[in-house]
């Protein structure tokens, strides 16, 4: 091997390189419009169905069907803006403006009665609380910034919206168009397995996140319900964030209690730490977990088992799997990512032993 041949083989390796660092940066540069492309496929395949009745049942032409969905589509989220957005314009208000020194000593009111109480049932845990200098390390200066930074997303959240309802109108209108593109570049021996599998995927998408938005609709109206019943201040707030939050598997209902516990708390200040702020604070608690085991009972084995037809035991396992593998993130797409997985597998293996038991109910 000769000295230029390595020289090369180098030179192509390093713009191989080079060509790579500037795809991902691309991708970097461009990453709000990934973000809507990938939404608007979301929506795609909430709506498709709708798009498809319309085209069966009712003989709506391809076009007419679409853009009748799409009103239906801006008519809810014009109707969820002018029921909703008053009433988080002045709760998220009084969240945003908060005054860092005032949660820091309502915080430290907190601590203190939490500390007199275990006094009081011979709990002596004042010294641990006083070695682990608490006072000095709280800073919070970043819970107002935050929600600042929130507002000013929800600010920009209109050209998105735009964005988003204009790509899906053109996935749901020239979606045959689309296909017959893919069609072009498939190799002709798996055309079909490809065709194939596309239908499938996008008729279980369509009904997990159908069926999420429906549980995550409930997981809300539960969680508002509870809130309201204990008075708690900003219920709204409080109840979409912990129902957002039960979008990641099994960790995001733990962390939705643990915030509602600490929110409850905190809008209780300046009443008796005994009789009121910890026996309210348990009963919001209770509520969420009876909201839990409804949903886990009823919302979730739905969804999973009847929606993309697996076993809640399989799909405990791939949700574990992802977060371990890939964090919050993979727990997120991993069910949708799995059922693609097993569509593919079904069409392509069919004959093989494990994927035969692992699709059996595809």
């Amino acid at each position: 091997m000769t000295s230029k041949i390595i020289a090369n083989g180098i030179l192509r390796a390093l713009a191989v390189l080079v060509l790579v660092a500037l795809l991902l940066y691309f991708i970097y540069q461009i990453q709000s419009v990934i973000v809507y492309l990938v939404v608007a496929l979301v929506l795609t395949l909430i709506t498709n169905p709708l798009v498809e009745f319309l085209r069966r049942k009712l003989k709506f032409s391809n076009t007419l069907a679409v853009i009748f969905t799409m009103i239906v589509v801006i008519s809810v989220f014009f109707g969820l803006i002018m029921m909703f957005v008053p009433l988080v314009a002045s709760q998220s208000k009084n969240l945003s403006l908060l005054d860092t020194k005032a949660i820091e000593t309502n915080i430290l009111k907190l601590i203190s009665d939490l500390k007199t109480f275990l006094l009081r049932h011979n709990i002596n845990a004042g010294n641990m609380l006083q070695e682990s200098k608490l006072n000095s390390n709280l800073n919070l200066d970043i819970i107002p910034s935050f929600l600042n930074s929130v507002l000013g997303t929800l600010g920009s959240f209109g050209m998105g919206l735009v964005s988003v309802l204009f790509i899906t109108f053109f996935f749901l209108k020239d979606k045959l168009l689309f296909i017959k593109g893919i069609k072009k570049i498939m190799p002709d021996e798996h055309e079909e397995k490809i065709l194939n599998s596309c239908n499938k995927i996008n008729h279980l998408l369509s009904r997990y996140f159908i069926g999420l938005l429906i549980q995550l609709s409930i997981v809300f109206l539960l969680y508002l319900i509870v809130l309201l019943i204990f008075g708690i201040e900003n219920a709204f707030i409080i109840a979409f964030l912990c129902a957002v939050l039960n979008i990641v598997p099994y960790i995001g209902p733990l962390i939705g209690s643990i915030l509602a516990a600490i929110l409850t708390m905190m809008s209780k200040i300046g009443g008796d730490f005994q009789t009121e702020i910890l026996p309210t604070t348990i009963y919001v608690m209770i509520g969420f977990w009876i909201v839990q085991l409804i949903d886990n009972n009823l919302s979730q084995p739905i969804i999973f088992s009847k929606s993309v037809n697996s076993h809640p035991l399989e799909i405990f396992l791939i949700t574990l799997i992802s977060g371990f593998l890939f964090g919050i993130t993979g727990m997120i797409i991993a069910v949708p990512f799995y059922t693609m997985l097993k569509v593919i597998a079904k069409e392509f293996f069919p004959e093989n032993r494990i994927i035969k038991i692992v699709t059996k109910d595809l």
